[in-house]
């Protein structure tokens, strides 16, 4: 059976100081690629899956072509991203230090993608192949249009038989266009088999209020348990919903973990404290495409779980959105080759 995963969404030039400046502290940027559905398909590929991207670029663009150029360099299929009207989006990010916040700027109005509309994409053509569809609550953030083939997408993938997972990524200053996430990921989560989420995510495009306390320095499984409970139950289409764990302690230290409910057994993975990160964005896509690789090519959902907290803890020490890190460095950190050692 076909492997493919196939991912949906909008892609943006990242244009970041270099190191830890702040924005035109130094009068230059550093351009790449950034994306929610975009990092999971680079991740996936490096993994070892084949991957495709689909999304809706502006028609004779240079950064468009530089973009589609960059996708097949780290071997994800570009074959039906579509061109139409409108502009690349673009996204600021000053990386954050100790006490000092990362900060995110959208530049990002009348993309390509947020002109679309339903119909845009022949789904028949972008689906063909596929045994996996994956999509996040940004894309239907960015406007009515997107939101509308957002929804599309899902329904559209179900009915050629893809399982769909959905990492519900709330981000509140992308919901200016009218509607409320509520109001639109209830929908859309309908038809997504295996959700990905944190605390907030689940409480502000869910409406499932959550006990746990991730600040508090222990995992409390009961509450997590419960919350997971909860969502699978309002949504008994979900096979498993996976739920990330950061303890926030500083901009450069982090303790990360998740667990998962797949109405079987209730999962939580190793525990990692990262300290001196590099560049924490992606991470959250790192995890999403870590485990879907693990759902499809390890033996467990367990070691599924494990892969993707291990994939996502390796993504926080190198900057840009995209992954590069294989599956065997990942398994070597999972056997606890975390000591950052020399490897000669």
């Amino acid at each position: 059976m076909s492997k493919l995963i196939v991912t949906f969404g909008e892609i943006m030039l990242r244009l970041a100081p270099p190191g830890f400046e702040r924005l035109l502290q130094s009068p230059q940027f550093l351009a790449t690629f950034g994306g929610g559905e975009a990092n999971v398909a680079v991740a996936v590929s490096g993994f070892g899956l084949p991957a495709r991207y689909v999304t809706v670029l502006p028609d004779k663009n240079g950064v468009s072509d530089a973009f589609i150029g960059e996708m097949r360099r780290f071997g994800v299929d570009t074959s039906q991203i579509v061109r139409g009207k409108g502009r690349f989006g673009i996204y600021y990010v000053e990386p954050g230090a100790n006490q000092r916040a990362s900060k995110v700027l959208y530049d990002r109005e009348h993309s390509a993608i947020c002109q679309a509309r339903p119909g845009a994409i022949d789904w028949s053509k972008a689906l063909a192949g596929g045994s996996w569809f994956h999509i996040t609550g940004i894309t239907p953030a960015i406007s009515e249009g997107a939101a509308e083939l957002a929804i599309e997408s899902v329904k559209e993938a179900r009915a050629h038989g893809l399982k769909v997972s959905c990492d519900l990524n709330f981000r509140k200053n992308l919901w200016k266009w009218g509607k409320e996430a509520k109001e639109i990921m209830s929908e859309l989560f309908k038809y997504v088999d295996v959700g990905i989420a944190n605390e907030e995510d689940c409480q502000m495009t869910l409406g499932i209020k959550s006990e746990a306390d991730v600040h508090s320095g222990e995992l409390d499984r009961d509450a997590y348990r419960k919350l997971t409970d909860s969502v699978l139950e309002a949504y008994p289409n979900l096979e498993a919903i996976a739920v990330t764990l950061r303890e926030s302690h500083s901009a450069s230290h982090n303790g990360w973990a998740a667990c998962m409910n797949n109405r079987k057994e209730f999962m939580v993975s190793k525990h990692y404290d990262i300290t001196h990160i590099v560049d924490r964005v992606g991470g959250g896509d790192c995890f999403a495409g870590g485990l879907i690789y693990g759902l499809n090519a390890l033996a467990t959902p367990q070691e599924a779980l494990e892969f993707a907290v291990a994939a996502s803890c390796l993504k926080h020490s190198i900057p840009g959105d995209f992954n590069r890190f294989s599956a065997d460095e990942v398994h070597a950190l999972i056997k606890g080759g975390g000591s950052g050692r020399v490897q000669r």
